[in-house]
């Protein structure tokens, strides 16, 4: 391996070197690395992704970790250009300050800020917001939207900043962020020393359990090199002094979770979801390595599928283009071995259109080039939103052509 890539031996949970690997995908260049034209002759090396699941503790997880100014160099996400997160965030926020018996003027701080979009709610629920976001020019976008923001990662300095030059917050969230970080433990001893005695830390991730049900595979890429699931979660809090008192099945993201923890015996009551939570799992056979030798068939069964229809339809002399310009698209098109088949991509974000694609450079048009270009099919990559984007693009199907939904079934809509 290069240097810009290490593998770890041990979990980043509990420390084990009891690893096994469970599950693996074809690997990819940086999934969201799309490229301005001028970079389109510029080799994108591919990185391993295999999910290891710690046999000790429990933790699912990529043992590669990428360095994160090569991850996160171009780092061009906007939450607000995500699509159903504004109105998601809208009604979090509403329900943690309710959970949380949060009082007016709480100091509120979103670890991952990225540009305001959650605290900016937190601010109509009456609280004081803090964002924290290592990207300069999203915090700087943030600031300017009337956000709080300080730029820089989250780690011991910062915390002793933030308590010198604020207070102790009442309540710390972090959202799709948790996933992404290697030293999880650091992360967590952090929290401990940041949290008030009677706050409450609030984070959301996609969870393991509904990953392997929803097919939601496309969402194990470099970034998220854990996949949470509430066993350790809850094993990891304990070691550091906080407990998990609830958790929340939320459905972003293919199936999530929003976990709730405070200091040990801290003043909320625990409640039965943690334990019920954690005997599903167990149920499930979520810790057992037959479990994900299954759902590899599964996907590999989609895969045929896709590969025989579009093998046909290029040898039939067709166009297709693919919907979701994404990071979980670029996984899916590696995973599924089709670049080669595609003639484009289209995409609503503005931040992708005039770029190329990871790897196979396809170009990145508007949704309404497929009105102009008119491909005879338009694979939907982003398969979470078929149904809303199908409603939206229903004219595409009048001009004879024929959308192809992957996963989690293969079919043709027409």
């Amino acid at each position: 391996m290069d240097q810009v890539i290490y593998r770890r031996k041990d979990c980043r949970g509990c420390g084990s070197e009891n690893m096994e690997l469970f599950f693996s995908l074809k690997p990819s260049p940086i999934g969201d690395a799309y490229v301005l034209k001028e970079k389109v002759g510029v080799f994108q090396p591919s990185y391993p992704i295999d999910l290891f699941m710690c046999q000790d503790c429990g933790l699912a997880q990529l043992p590669d970790v990428i360095d994160s100014d090569v991850l996160y160099g171009e780092y061009i996400y906007n939450t607000s250009s995500s699509f159903g997160l504004d109105s998601h965030f809208k009604q979090y926020a509403a329900d943690v300050v309710a959970k949380s018996k949060l009082e007016d003027k709480s100091l509120v701080v979103d670890i991952g800020s990225n540009d305001g979009t959650l605290l900016h709610f937190f601010q109509q629920n009456g609280l004081n917001a803090l964002g924290i976001e290592p990207a300069p020019h999203i915090a700087e976008l943030a600031n300017g939207n009337g956000v709080p923001t300080m730029n820089g990662y989250f780690g011991p300095d910062l915390v002793k900043k933030i308590i010198a030059e604020h207070s102790k917050p009442k309540l710390i969230t972090s959202n799709n962020v948790f996933a992404n970080i290697d030293d999880i433990n650091t992360w967590v001893a952090c929290i401990k020393e940041l949290l008030d005695e009677k706050g409450v830390y609030v984070f959301e991730s996609y969870y393991l359990a509904d990953l392997v049900e929803n097919m939601v595979f496309d969402f194990i890429y470099h970034e998220h090199i854990t996949s949470f699931s509430v066993k350790p979660v809850k094993t990891l809090f304990e070691k550091h002094g906080l407990e998990l008192f609830s958790v929340d099945r939320v459905p972003t993201k293919g199936g999530s979770l929003r976990y709730f923890v405070q200091h040990k015996d801290g003043p909320r009551a625990k409640d039965k979801s943690v334990e019920e939570l954690i005997s599903f799992e167990e149920n499930y056979g979520l810790y057992k390595k037959e479990t994900y030798e299954k759902y590899a068939q599964k996907i590999d069964g989609l895969k045929q599928q896709m590969l025989d229809f579009l093998r046909k339809a290029k040898a039939e002399g067709k166009t297709v283009a693919g919907f979701g310009a994404s990071v979980t698209g670029t996984t899916l098109i590696y995973h599924f071995e089709m670049g080669e088949y595609f003639d484009y991509l289209v995409d609503d974000n503005i931040a992708k259109q005039g770029r190329f694609s990871p790897g196979h450079h396809l170009p990145v048009y508007p949704s309404n080039a497929m009105y102009e270009k008119k491909p005879d099919y338009v694979v939907i990559l982003a398969w979470r939103f078929a149904d809303t984007f199908i409603g939206k693009n229903k004219k595409y199907l009048e001009t004879a052509g024929k959308y192809i939904i992957p996963v989690p079934h293969f079919r043709i809509v027409e």
